[in-house]
């Protein structure tokens, strides 16, 4: 299990475009793939679960990475934010 912690960079938070890219990198991996947000933890690989965590613009996350690829997942989940999220 690997974890690391990462702020949100989007002025809108993870709403439904950016939450929908988080999903669909998360997808390409086999490792369970979650995050803690506040009291909540989120399955990255669900879009209803990612909206639900209502993450903001500026919120530190925590990604949680369990699996046989859960190196490279975190990797390019971590990439993923830290570049935007395709906005």
């Amino acid at each position: 299990m690997v974890s690391q912690k990462v702020v949100i960079k989007n002025p809108t938070g993870l709403h439904l475009r950016p939450a929908g890219i988080l999903c669909k990198e998360a997808m390409q991996f086999k490792s369970l793939i979650t995050f803690s947000f506040k009291e909540t933890t989120a399955n990255a690989k669900s879009v209803l679960s990612v909206l639900g965590a209502c993450v903001k613009c500026g919120d530190e996350i925590e990604i949680v990475c369990d699996g046989e690829d859960e190196s490279d997942a975190l990797k390019a989940l971590v990439t993923a934010i830290d570049n935007g999220l395709g906005e």
